[in-house]
């Protein structure tokens, strides 16, 4: 190795990748003025670093042909022209691949006999068909009844509204804010409308709304208490659907289900205006109708068996308050409520979460407005 003297203009060695060529551009030559340099003084930085990597110009370029699978040709069979029309040329190749789908027919030509499971084959697929449209091609009931958890649950929430209905007003409003909580949140889901948070919030302000009302203005003004509030909330809906840009039919279909969320949520405070031994009886005779409906027994001995035991269990709470004897028909009004709402929230093979929500709630709102009147009637 000589020793060679230093150049301060020399232009330092380029390092790229291991195994890597110089690109002609970095090249060296010799200058005009006896120095090596290269013709375009930004051509050193530009190829410093060399990508191995497939550039788009090397994606872009056609490969040649690739083989197609049978279910490509088939499903091509269905969407694209046939050859002949496009490509006049490439006719006959091409032909021989729309022929090949036909050897793998279904086992249903061949005379066996398809998986019931599943629908026939199509390239356009099959819409769902839901649990109750089957039920109802098979000849079944699409009605799921909630079952006996619910049915504890809703008994469960019935007692605390009978206690603390006997204990006084504020008493009575934790369990009531929770019955009308659960009544908003499940009346949206049992109509297939989920997630609807500003539907719920504006249903339970609404029920709150009427709860601040009755407690300002008294018992003895419940009824225009309860249907003020409600017609206010009505408005309210009905602005907010309006301000909505959904198509026609899903702002009248969801104006609608805010309107009976609401208009439930708020009816629920019927206990709250009702008599305080009424609204005892009344939400004990729901809770043990309630749990005689979920015996399993055939739905008419089932029904009966829940009408008389929720007028036994008002005779019972009427002995202990002063309705007395009376609280059976009491007992059994508030039972033939409880019964609707417990048939609305079977409808259709709703899901677990309405099973928890509107079964739970419906009962007990649904026989709010008759504890109400029956208990101002009769006491």
């Amino acid at each position: 190795m000589t020793d060679q003297p230093y150049d301060p203009y020399q232009q330092p060695q380029q390092q790229g990748w291991p195994g890597q060529q110089p690109h002609p551009a970095q090249q060296p030559h010799q200058g005009y003025d006896g120095y090596e340099g290269y013709d375009d003084p930004y051509a050193a930085q530009q190829y410093t670093q060399q990508w191995k990597g497939q550039t788009w110009e090397a994606q872009a370029q056609p490969q040649g042909p690739t083989p197609m699978s049978t279910a490509e040709t088939a499903y091509l069979q269905a969407q694209a022209p046939h050859p002949q029309a496009a490509h006049p040329q490439a006719a006959q190749p091409a032909a021989q691949q729309w022929q090949q789908p036909q050897a793998f027919a279904p086992a249903a030509v061949a005379g066996e006999a398809p998986d019931p499971g599943y629908g026939p084959a199509t390239l356009a697929g099959n819409s769902r068909v839901t649990d109750a449209q089957r039920a109802r091609l098979e000849g079944r009931s699409p009605i799921i009844e909630p079952g006996m958890q619910p049915a504890a649950l809703t008994a469960l929430l019935g007692l605390l509204l009978a206690g603390a209905a006997a204990i006084g007003s504020y008493a009575l409003l934790v369990p009531l804010v929770v019955l009308q909580a659960v009544t908003a949140a499940g009346w949206f889901r049992l109509n297939g409308m989920w997630p609807a948070r500003q539907g719920i919030a504006l249903a339970f302000l609404g029920a709150l709304a009427a709860d601040a009302a009755l407690l300002a203005a008294g018992r003895e003004n419940g009824p225009a208490a309860i249907l003020g509030t409600l017609g206010v909330w009505v408005l309210l809906s009905l602005v907010l659907q309006l301000r909505s840009h959904a198509d026609p039919d899903e702002r009248m279909y969801g104006l609608m289900a805010s309107v009976a969320s609401a208009a439930l949520a708020i009816v629920a405070a019927g206990y709250l205006a009702a008599l305080a031994d009424a609204a005892t009886v009344g939400a004990v005779a729901v809770a043990v109708a309630v749990l005689a409906r979920a015996l399993p027994l055939p739905t008419p001995a089932s029904v009966v068996v829940s009408l008389l035991a929720a007028a036994g269990a008002g005779i019972a709470a009427g002995s202990m308050t002063d309705f007395g004897a009376k609280g059976a028909l009491l007992g059994a009004g508030a039972a033939v409520c409880a019964l609707i709402g417990h048939r609305v929230a079977s409808y259709d093979y709703p899901s677990r979460f309405v099973h928890f929500t509107a079964g739970v709630a419906l009962p007990l709102t649904v026989a709010a407005p008759v504890v109400y009147v029956l208990g101002r009637a009769l006491g």
